[in-house]
């Protein structure tokens, strides 16, 4: 029955216990029932005939008067998020599943959007990729949920995430995190958040007076390794796994390798170079000399295709996240770690399952020979980059590495020969103490041995493009294309101004960029115009067509050596394996029979690469998001302080410098250059005084002083300093202005430079104390 339970609580019931009570109804449930129900009398009935109406238009139930159903929590028209490409077909989630609709969101998949009727063909939607947020209209069926797209919506931003802050009428207000964004927004619906704590919040209307509603809270802002979850949760990165992944992956991992069916290779004294804190190893090398001048090597590869099986639902989610996304403090593996840093890796002592690549390497460094075999390995040692590069230094080394270090210097001449192009970019290295403080920020320095690694991973990953090509085999292209030509008329102009010429008549190579950069002897000049350079370059990507890959100067290229942390690996992994008929027998149980490529991958390839492009992308930018904090973080207890600074870039409204030997990008804004009027010069990227002619250019080095150093937003700014060393008088500067905030919103903040501030605009001048 429905009527009154002395199970249910007395008074105006939740959502969520409207939708229980309805699910478990054994009778038609209306208002009235409802009502009765939860004893509810007057204003009680007239607040739950709101609530019921709120949730028609939500979609949570139907809009019946009589009798209301449960619709399963998807409203008719919502926003869904596309969290995969499969078959290429869009499938997509419901964008703010509600706590009270079921646990698990319906897997939606989105339809070709038609035009209306009598309108022609219309606009089409734009292809769509994991990630995107479309308003679409739902409709369920047996077969289950399909939606059909009315319109794409811009991505959430960083500029929606940000701290809580309440003003003086306790009204709660979000102090953005986005270095772009100034204002404060006011925020209507507080989803749960507390004062002081870092949230995910959207528009809660189109105007931008209607102020935000909370819809993820994220937690402490300033607490150790939080910007890494700032950059999972800004960039939409999958970190958790879904149910039953855990569960393939055990599953995989207690598949026995075949002695018959794999060629034993334990006796070989293979060893693995990698980061002295790795904890996955994909790779490990091996060679010994031929008697002729040349080299026989062999490159390990974990051989993650025979646990990782094409459609499981540890391959979904592979194909989901793309690769693995790597923080100072933390990584978010494409695979669990029951696989990524246990079985799969290549770890000393452990017999490991491994594809490998035979190549033979002639005296002049040329891979005249290449096979490939699913093997078993037993890796000889693990050793750090700079444990070898020490072995190698004293002069004795044991044979393994004076055997690679020979073969590799053979393909170090081929390479010097090929002329790739070769920019000096510093990487820098985030180093945590045990409690996830920052214990030193350096640029890592880069060895022979780091050299060693990675030229035989080049000849591997030739080698894999070049054995698929010679079976017509699909492959995996990694592909880098020449620059485009109005980036090279754009280094052209710039060029000018420095009184050197670039003809746009010759063929674009590598060795034409290399041959610029060599003939400057002013390292200042020369950090200027590999600036230049390296904005002329294309960005690279995955394809199944191939264009080359101009940077390495190869005409075939892909990506063999990573499958632990690239999806794009395996796929290559399992098109060796169809080409070259290195299927392994049938596994028992209920993993998939094949462990090569699936009739859909080789159908959708290409959405397969869009797909795990845009991946490595959203990974790229997550990272350099959270080394940005974490140099601001370091930085705040040093503002005030003077630092060494190279210019990397300049526009009308200031330039950006870096610090030297750290990095961390930080403006300085023109207003700050004086009282002078500096004009901005595109083509020399360059801001002139008008008066003086003061020039302020790419590449140029000064000693500026820091200003500002923001944790939540990465951000840096610099004060410009004088002949004396003191910081320029701003232009027009006046006494403080009273702090106008926006709207009502908050006098007080305490989340800049982990000093109580002004929320209204976070990046307000840090002082030290």
């Amino acid at each position: 029955m429905a009527g009154r339970s002395p199970k249910l609580p007395q008074g105006m019931p939740s959502k969520r216990q409207v939708l229980e009570f309805i699910q478990a109804s054994d009778v038609p449930a209306g208002k009235r029932e409802i009502a009765r129900a939860f004893g509810l009398k007057g204003q009680g009935k007239i607040s739950l005939k709101r609530l019921l109406k709120d949730m028609a238009e939500e979609g949570l139930i139907d809009g019946k008067k009589t009798a209301y159903h449960r619709m399963g929590g998807v409203p008719k028209v919502t926003v869904l998020r596309v969290i995969e490409i499969e078959d290429g077909e869009a499938i997509a989630i419901p964008d703010n599943w509600s706590p009270d609709a079921p646990s698990e969101p319906p897997r939606i998949t989105l339809k070709e959007m038609k035009p209306p009727r009598g309108r022609g063909s219309g606009k089409q939607m734009p292809a769509l990729k994991p990630g995107d947020r479309v308003l679409s209209r739902t409709e369920e069926s047996d077969s289950g949920w399909t939606a059909f797209p009315m319109k794409k919506l811009p991505a959430r931003t960083e500029g929606l995430m940000g701290v809580v802050e309440l003003d003086g009428t306790g009204t709660p207000w979000l102090a953005p995190v986005d270095k772009r964004v100034r204002n404060s927004a006011k925020i209507v619906d507080l989803g749960g958040a507390e004062e002081g704590q870092l949230v995910i919040a959207e528009k809660a209307g189109r105007s931008d007076r209607a102020g935000v509603k909370v819809v993820e809270v994220v937690g402490d802002p300033l607490a150790p390794k939080s910007f890494s979850l700032i950059a999972i949760a800004k960039h939409g990165i999958p970190h958790v796994f879904p149910d039953g992944v855990h569960e393939s992956a055990e599953r995989a991992a207690t598949l026995a390798l075949s002695d018959k069916a794999r060629e034993d290779l334990r006796h070989v004294p293979i060893v693995a170079i990698d980061p002295a804190d790795a904890r996955d190893h994909d790779d490990a090398i091996w060679a010994e000399p031929d008697g002729k001048g040349g080299y026989n090597a062999l490159i390990a590869i974990a051989d993650v295709s025979f646990y990782v099986r094409p459609g499981s639902a540890l391959d979904k989610e592979a194909r989901k996240r793309g690769n693995s996304v790597y923080f100072p403090d933390r990584v978010v593996p494409m695979l669990p770690e029951v696989l990524s840093a246990d079985v799969c890796s290549l770890r000393e002592g452990e017999d490991r399952a491994a594809m490998v690549c035979h190549v033979h390497i002639d005296a002049s460094g040329q891979v005249k020979t290449q096979r490939f075999t699913r093997a078993i390995v037993r890796i000889q040692h693990n050793i750090a980059y700079e444990d070898a590069q020490t072995q190698v230094d004293t002069g004795n080394p044991p044979e393994h590495l004076a055997n690679l270090w020979g073969a590799w210097k053979l393909l170090a001449a081929a390479r010097k020969k090929r002329d790739p192009l070769e920019l000096e970019i510093p990487e820098r290295r985030v180093m945590l103490n045990d409690e996830g403080q920052i214990a030193e920020i350096a640029v890592r320095e880069r060895l022979d041995a780091h050299r060693v690694v990675e030229d035989f991973m080049i000849a591997a990953n030739v080698a894999a493009a070049k054995a698929l090509e010679a079976k017509n085999a699909p492959v995996v292209y990694r592909n880098h294309e020449v620059p485009a030509r109005e980036k090279m008329i754009a280094l052209r102009d710039y060029m000018a101004t420095l009184d050197k010429k670039l003809s746009l008549g010759q063929v674009i190579t590598p060795s034409l960029f290399n041959r610029l950069l060599a003939d400057i002897t002013d390292e200042s000049e020369k950090a200027q115009l590999m600036e230049a350079v390296l904005r002329s370059q294309t960005q690279a990507y995955y394809g199944p067509a191939n264009t080359g890959h101009f940077g390495l100067a190869l005409g075939s290229y892909a990506h063999f050596t990573s499958p632990i942390r690239r999806y794009s690996d395996l796929l290559v992994h399992r098109a060796l394996v169809d080409a070259y008929k290195l299927e392994q027998p049938k596994p028992p149980g209920s993993l998939p029979d094949s462990s090569g490529l699936s009739d859909k991958d080789r159908a959708n390839i290409k959405e397969i690469c869009d797909t795990i492009s845009q991946s490595e992308r959203r990974a790229m930018a997550a990272e350099r998001d959270t080394v940005d904090r974490y140099v601001a973080a370091w930085l705040s207890s040093r503002v005030g302080e003077q630092f060494d600074t190279r210019i990397t870039g300049v526009q009308n409204f200031g330039f950006f410098a870096t610090i030297e030997g750290l990095g961390g990008d930080g403006l300085v804004p023109v207003s700050t250059l004086g009282s002078e009027h500096f004009r901005y010069e595109e083509a020399a990227q360059a801001l002139v005084g008008e008066d003086s002619g003061t020039t302020y250019k790419s590449g140029d080095r000064l000693k500026l002083q820091l200003a500002e150093a923001n944790a939540l937003t990465g951000a840096l700014k610099f004060a410009t300093l004088d002949a004396d060393g003191n910081v320029i008088e701003p232009r027009g500067k006046r006494p403080a202005p009273r702090y106008k905030r926006p709207g009502n919103g908050p006098k007080k903040g305490k989340y800049i430079n982990g000093k109580r501030g002004r929320p209204g605009n976070i990046r307000h001048q840090g002082r030290r104390k």
